[in-house]
């Protein structure tokens, strides 16, 4: 399945490049784009940008149908460099949310040539699947090619410090030329078609949930995370919302974010339903081919957040009550025949009685149905992990509770490239403890000690301090 997996990326890998080669000649080291050709003095400052948004196995067939006619329409048009760029576009964190699905941009010489394009353009790709633009137009209903008004060349006006993107009002002036605004109040939109009312009232009502959505925690590719009260629960609760996006952040194995949040809803109801102290599901919906979950809000801040809180490290005393409470989950969820993939301090909420409470499971796997495909952050992953592209559940798990560990103890990461021992770091951390966060951190997976017996050393190491203590005193 891996070997599959890699020669399915090779090859599409090699397919963008050559025809990149082919439309888009024209490449600036500083840039993640490629171009068709250098700007010439008919370009326009700004007017109608399209964009034919794609996924990372299906951009290739998407420029191999588009790139013929933007060619021999002699307009200018740009696409990400590489196949890694698309995916990094599509996930909305390297270049913000307001870039998803952009991966091919036209910038047509009239209004005229750009109702033509975008026309052709959704004949030649209606038929892929894709993500959506946000904020964009969309053409169609059901169309891959989106567009919006904003500048072409380089202008900018500041604001409050900050340059931002501008464009030219009727006036003459410079104003900001926001992503989030798909046009100015003072342009006409060439594209506007009438759409059926029925349709229209249909799809209304069908967005209808019994949940208020009170502010966006999180914004990407894949979906977003939300506040929202469940106004039909007798009384209202907060609650999370966590959404997963038709074709958004689609990987190699094809899994889109609709398909993880379904995901997440089956871990989640089998670690509960053994006992497993995770968020409660409340309910699934969808809405326009987007898919919702709905769950129980833990009140508290991550220990992330409470970690870049503190002005200086834990007391050992805290760091084993973590320790252990991270240990018995893993223990737990190992036991249960399931590898978490994404432990981590962000994903562990520190509820009101100091208790951690773990959250997102969407990259969790079957013990007994490994899946290879990357999943996890870096720094709380093995490096061969990253270096390779390639998980290993259980293992990579333990890894991670000792990166945890040793952030815990001394305040900074560890670092496989230049390792630090933890007695250099901190004076006075017991030697076991020591010895049980390097043999975490081995660089070879099956000398890292289960979860289980992690738990039990923690626990006994916590036991111990007391008494030392006493006789030190005594």
């Amino acid at each position: 399945m891996t070997a599959r997996r890699g020669q399915t990326f090779e090859h599409l890998r090699r397919t963008w490049e050559s025809l990149c080669a082919e439309y888009l000649p024209v490449v600036h080291d500083d840039s993640m784009w490629r171009y068709r050709r250098r700007p010439a003095p008919s370009d326009l400052q700004q007017g109608w940008k399209l964009h034919v948004s794609a996924t990372i196995l299906n951009a290739s067939h998407i420029l191999k149908s588009v790139g013929p006619v933007l060619r021999d329409s002699g307009v200018q048009f740009k696409a990400a460099r590489t196949l890694d760029d698309v995916r990094s576009l599509n996930a909305g964190l390297r270049l913000t949310y307001t870039q998803i699905g952009k991966i091919i941009t036209v910038y047509p010489r009239s209004n005229d040539e750009a109702v033509l394009l975008a026309n052709r353009l959704h004949q030649l790709t209606y038929r892929f699947t894709a993500p959506a633009v946000p904020f964009d137009l969309r053409l169609r209903e059901k169309s891959n090619v989106y567009y919006r008004y904003g500048a072409f060349a380089q202008m900018k006006i500041e604001r409050d410090g900050i340059l931002l993107p501008a464009v030219i009002s009727p006036s003459g002036e410079l104003v900001a030329d926001l992503r989030e605004e798909p046009k100015p109040d003072w342009v006409c939109d060439p594209f506007r078609r009438p759409r059926r009312s029925c349709k229209s009232d249909r799809n209304a009502n069908a967005n209808i949930t019994p949940f208020l959505f009170v502010r966006a925690l999180v914004q990407r590719g894949k979906g977003g995370v939300y506040q929202a009260i469940d106004v039909q629960s007798k009384p209202p609760r907060l609650c999370l919302v966590k959404e997963g996006r038709k074709h958004g952040e689609i990987n190699w194995d094809g899994r889109d974010g609709a398909w993880r949040v379904r995901h997440e809803q089956r871990v989640l109801s089998q670690l509960r339903r053994i006992g497993i102290v995770v968020p409660k599901v409340y309910s699934r919906f969808q809405m326009s081919g987007n898919v919702y979950l709905a769950m129980e809000f833990i009140d508290g801040e991550s220990l992330h957040r409470l970690l870049l809180r503190q002005t200086k490290r834990l007391s050992l005393r805290s760091v084993l009550s973590f320790g252990i409470q991270i240990a018995t989950f893993l223990a737990q969820m190992h036991r249960a025949g399931w590898a978490w993939r994404d432990c981590k301090p962000n994903n562990m909420i520190v509820n009101s009685r100091g208790r951690l409470v773990p959250i997102d499971f969407e990259g969790a796997e079957r013990i007994d149905r490994p899946d290879p495909g990357l999943w996890g952050t870096p720094g709380f992953i093995p490096r061969a992990a990253v270096e390779k592209a390639e998980s290993h559940g259980i293992t990579d798990d333990l890894y991670s509770l000792g990166s945890i560990l040793f952030l815990l103890i001394t305040g900074e990461m560890f670092d496989e490239a230049q390792p630090t021992s933890i007695a250099r770091l901190r004076r006075n951390v017991p030697l076991e403890l020591r010895h049980l966060v390097e043999s975490l951190l081995s660089a070879e997976p099956l000398q890292r000690p289960s979860a289980q017996h992690v738990q039990f050393q923690l626990t006994a190491i916590s036991r111990k301090r007391p008494q030392m203590r006493r006789r030190q005193a005594a």
